[in-house]
């Protein structure tokens, strides 16, 4: 199908594969620079993690709306995607990022995103229930602050 496109546009395959190729090193790059997944770029930016797959693989490019997703969530200009940029130059980044966040925790966040309503309230109650025995471990327990001793005020005879 590329190949096909690429005879109608009077592109060569050849430079084509080439930029498939140079686009999906740098997304890769990008993405385990920010110690995302595939499937977490794929939620940010809205389109399937198959797709975002390929792209990766140099298997396809992305339509331009989806390019502009991209360089928000990867954190790269389209310069840096396309190969005609020197090195990681990152843009200001509009699309929430969870940094923080534990691929086991994205992951959490993904499944319980696709719950209809009544599933994800009755999730959320055995959660809650299980919270509430399980018990604290000291690095989640919170920290408690000891109170500066009061100071002695002086007291005049007079």
């Amino acid at each position: 199908m590329l190949g096909e496109r690429c005879k109608v546009l009077g592109v060569p395959a050849s430079v084509n594969e080439k930029l498939n190729t140079l686009f999906g090193a740098a997304a890769r790059d990008a993405r385990m620079r920010l110690g995302l997944t595939q499937a977490d770029v794929a939620e940010r930016v809205g389109i399937a993690m198959e797709v975002y797959s390929r792209m990766e693989r140099g298997r396809m490019l992305p339509r331009a709306q989806n390019l502009r997703r991209l360089c928000d969530v990867l954190a790269v200009s389209a310069d840096v995607l396309l190969g005609v940029g020197v090195g990681p130059s990152p843009v200001a980044s509009r699309a929430p990022r969870h940094e923080e966040d534990s691929a086991d925790l994205r992951r959490l966040m993904r499944t319980l995103r696709a719950l209809d309503p009544q599933r994800l309230k009755a999730v959320s109650r055995v959660v809650k229930a299980m919270v509430s025995v399980l018990p604290v471990s000291p690095a989640s327990a919170p920290v408690a602050r000891k109170k500066a001793p009061a100071k002695k005020r002086k007291t005049t005879t007079g």
